[in-house]
């Protein structure tokens, strides 16, 4: 009898392991839609049942209701928080939030409208997941953030806009959708300056996947977009749209930093911390582009450097499309994603709502290093932990640092499975086009 029951017993936890790990595919394509579902519900929950946080929406109101007015200089445009510092695009979701919402007034209607926004990019972010073929266990991670729910749906942050088009850009780079993941990722970068991380990222891809003269043609495309958009603006004042949609140069306060608050206040403000913070990320991006992103060109960093130096295509005709085969979907989450967290690590100052761009890259990246399940879900809720302190503390954002440097640390060191095998020879034809 107990043999039967022990039989029994093995036979489920068997039954529930090939289901968390994609091998019963019938049961385990229920897990996405399942939790979507849940989530649903949570969000709900969450607008019905915990009041409202003010914390930009009023301002964002006050400085759309300038341009509404007529305004176009951005050094004039303020609110209550301070002047307008994001690119036009913020602008014009915020335009037309402000008619939906009564003038801003309406803020449950505004909350509803984030909720939905939210299970949008939700259910863009489970897609790009099961594209890249992840396993069902990792799914329950995407829905189970205190704080990504808190920055929807009770701050109504500009970040939630930014990170859905940066989730469609992987969406549609996935698919090798180029010039519409081309530009809907010019359109996020002109919402907020944040996915300025993840451009490295994208241009290697796009080298990769259109090759140089298309992956020209994409830049072209990405700075016609950020100039049209920008057109009133740039008219009216054009360093002051560039000083203040783009400021590189801002300054960061010390009480509101959610990750270098261990360092103290001296440390934090000073120029050679700021300084040591840049020449690491650069360091680190270099690193990760010569010995990763490159790896489906067969090619070395400098044998693609020097012809683009001299504005020639380090591949030739018959390489590009073979190269653009490799561009698989997991290697564009895999290098965006990396990217993303790599300029996280190295930011000089991240606020709460810098936790949306972070939260849905980790369990993927904890899943492609090949940790244990163990060792991703816990590095996961140590970061859950440490974002959900308010006010950030020494201990919590040394946590929100360590969780960032392990994640990318365990990416550095991960088995690189991308095709490497040489591209096969061209024809003779070919080589004499050549």
């Amino acid at each position: 009898m107990a043999s039967n029951e022990r039989g029994i017993v093995s036979q489920a936890v068997h039954w529930v392991l090939d289901i968390a790990n994609g091998r019963n595919r019938a049961l385990a394509r229920l897990i996405p839609p399942g939790l979507f579902l849940l989530d649903a519900v949570l969000c709900a929950g969450i607008i019905w049942k915990i009041p409202y946080t003010e914390i930009d929406w009023k301002a964002y109101m006050e400085q759309v209701s300038q341009y509404v007015a007529g305004e176009r200089d951005y050094t004039v445009i303020k609110g209550g928080t301070g002047p307008l510092v994001y690119p036009a695009a913020h602008v014009y979701i915020y335009t037309a939030l402000y008619h939906l919402t009564d003038e801003g007034k309406d803020i449950h209607l505004a909350q509803q409208l984030f909720a939905v926004f939210y299970m949008a990019t939700l259910a863009l972010v489970m897609a790009c997941y099961w594209k890249a073929k992840v396993p069902p266990y990792v799914f329950p991670l995407l829905i189970l953030s205190k704080r990504l729910h808190s920055i929807f749906v009770l701050r109504c942050f500009n970040d939630c806009f930014a990170v859905f088009f940066l989730w469609l850009s992987i969406f549609l780079f996935q698919r090798h959708a180029w010039t519409l993941g081309t530009i809907t990722y010019a359109w996020g970068l002109g919402i907020k300056m944040s996915l300025l991380l993840v451009l490295p990222a994208v241009g290697v891809i796009l080298l990769l996947g259109r090759g140089f003269s298309g992956s020209l043609q994409m830049a072209a495309i990405m700075a016609q977009i950020q100039f049209v958009i920008a057109r009133p603006f740039l008219q009216e004042n054009w360093k002051g749209y560039l000083s203040r949609a783009f400021e590189l140069s801002r300054q960061f306060l010390f009480k509101w930093t959610v990750n270098w608050r261990f360092v103290g206040e001296e440390t934090f403000l000073s120029r050679p911390f700021a300084l040591t913070l840049l020449a690491l990320h650069a360091l680190v991006l270099a690193g990760f582009i010569a010995n990763k992103w490159l790896k489906p060109s067969g090619k070395s960093l400098s044998a693609i450097i020097v012809p683009i130096l001299q504005v020639t295509s380090p591949f030739s005709p018959h390489e590009e499309p073979w190269i653009a085969l490799r561009i698989t979907p997991q290697y564009v989450m895999t290098t965006i994603l990396s990217a993303n967290v790599i300029g996280l690590l190295f930011a000089r100052s991240l606020h709460y709502q810098f936790y949306s761009y972070l939260a849905w890259s980790t369990p993927y990246l904890l899943w492609r290093s090949g940790a244990n399940p163990i060792v991703q879900y816990g590095l996961w809720a140590l970061q859950e932990w440490a974002w959900n302190v308010f006010p950030s503390t020494p201990v919590s954002s040394a946590v929100v640092v360590s969780t960032m440097a392990t994640t990318v640390a365990l990416m550095a060191l991960q088995k690189d499975e991308t095709l490497t095998a040489p591209i096969p020879p061209s024809s003779s034809r070919e080589r004499k086009n050549d």
